[in-house]
């Protein structure tokens, strides 16, 4: 099987690391293209993947990646429409893209799958989406699952709950960033040096996300097992809850929405 990527960029960089070091893939099997030469360059110096020359060669592999930005990707799909298109199947990570704009361009014959990671990829600690159209086999399905399952864990979810995951999965982490930063400010502020403050803050964070996925449990209910009456934990909670803390939350991930789909 070979790989094609249009677009090495971060995300496209961070997938082929994570297949490569998951030892299901090899780097002679994996091929790309970018229009910045020095990016596939340093890219291919360093795992040992093939560069092209064009995106006409990357689209003879038997699976195509599309990793570019979705205000790049319709040229992307113009000149890929003037091939013939012999690839088993099209992979696009491109957001607010769906599946029925890349119809327009390939045909609806073409087997598609569209896939939303998040930039955790680059530490293989993605949660990715997947949805695909109804020309997908469950063969190819699962091979494109096992793309992304090398830098992260994967998900099928129809496609029109891709924007509310996309802000949740796609854009939180930059909230998850914020909010670490704010814990690691405020340890500063009471006397902990910065990377004292930051590494406990992220460290607390990364914990209480295997509590919440291991455990089973309930946010809330966690939130009671670390809360004791009259304490000090749910005195910051409270004033968290006083501040809106919960109301910004849902309005950041409102935002994400609205502006994907103005997309």
């Amino acid at each position: 099987m070979r790989y094609g990527f249009i677009g090495l960029g971060n995300m496209a960089s961070a997938i082929i690391r994570g297949m490569i070091a998951s030892d299901r893939f090899r780097p002679r099997q994996i091929q790309g293209y970018d229009i910045l030469p020095e990016t596939a360059s340093a890219l291919a110096r360093s795992t040992g993947i093939t560069l092209l020359e064009s995106p006409a060669e990357a689209a003879r592999a038997d699976i195509l990646i599309l990793a570019v930005k979705p205000q790049i990707l319709e040229g992307v799909l113009r000149d890929l429409r003037a091939l013939p298109l012999d690839c088993a199947l099209v992979i696009s990570i491109a957001a607010g893209r769906d599946l029925a704009f890349l119809q327009t361009w390939l045909g609806e014959n073409t087997p598609l799958v569209r896939v939303m990671p998040n930039i955790n990829a680059k530490v293989g600690a993605a949660t990715s989406a997947l949805a695909a159209n109804d020309r997908v086999s469950t063969e190819l399905k699962e091979e494109a699952a096992r793309i992304f399952s090398s830098v992260g864990s994967v998900m099928e979810l129809p496609e029109t709950l891709f924007p509310v995951f996309g802000a949740i999965a796609g854009a939180s982490p930059a909230f998850c960033y914020l909010y670490i930063d704010a814990l690691a400010r405020a340890g500063v502020r009471g006397g902990m040096s910065r990377t004292q403050a930051l590494k406990a803050a992220a460290g607390t964070v990364l914990g209480s996300a295997r509590m919440v996925l291991e455990s089973g449990e309930h946010p809330f209910a966690l939130i009671d097992q670390v809360s004791s009456p009259a304490g000090t934990t749910v005195e910051g909670i409270c004033a968290l809850q006083s501040l809106g803390f919960e109301s910004a939350v849902h309005q950041a991930v409102a935002a994400v929405m609205r502006r994907e789909n103005s997309l």
